[in-house]
């Protein structure tokens, strides 16, 4: 009897601890899809269409130029008959220099456009990572991955919280204007 009792003892212990494990709270995992903040957010939204009015605005000015180099180098062909040789010379000099400066001119606005594009996104992140950060702070959350840096290649939709993120970044962008 004794001996049952001792074996009745020691697996009501055993359970107790074991029980104490399966109870343990499941880590929350959260996976936000930066890209879909992007596409889907007001501030996203805003800041694109920004930066398509500034490239359509870059494109104008280096089309003008190109345009305007091109209507030069028609009209040097038209006088190339009587102009002298040395004024021929002088032409085509200027006109490589008007093509040098268009080349120029548009690694410019490309460099200048890759810059803004760079800024508009850094920014965003900031606003964005540092919104998730206390969203885990304040929903308990034990890791938030962003899904293409955090190499994630499957997440079941319970663990995106992205429209939750975007909510918060859209109310956030609000209260600055």
């Amino acid at each position: 009897m004794k001996k049952n009792f001792a074996i009745l003892a020691v697996l009501a212990l055993s359970f107790c601890f074991t029980a104490s494990a399966f109870a343990a709270d499941v880590a929350k995992i959260g996976v936000i899809n930066f890209e879909k903040i992007l596409n889907e957010s007001s501030a996203g939204k805003v800041g694109q269409q920004q930066l398509k009015s500034k490239w359509e605005e870059l494109q104008k000015k280096l089309n003008d130029e190109k345009k305007s180099v091109e209507d030069f180098s028609l009209a040097i062909e038209r006088e190339s008959l009587v102009l002298s040789p040395e004024k021929k010379r002088a032409k085509q000099r200027e006109l490589e220099d008007r093509v040098n400066d268009l080349k120029r001119m548009n690694a410019d606005f490309t460099q200048e456009f890759r810059a803004m594009q760079n800024e508009r996104m850094t920014s965003m992140q900031k606003d964005v990572f540092t919104i998730a950060n206390d969203l885990g702070k304040k929903q308990g959350y034990l890791l938030i991955i962003e899904r293409k840096i955090g190499g994630v290649l499957y997440a079941p939709d319970q663990v995106d919280i992205t429209d939750e993120v975007i909510k918060l970044y859209n109310a956030k962008t609000a209260k600055k204007k």
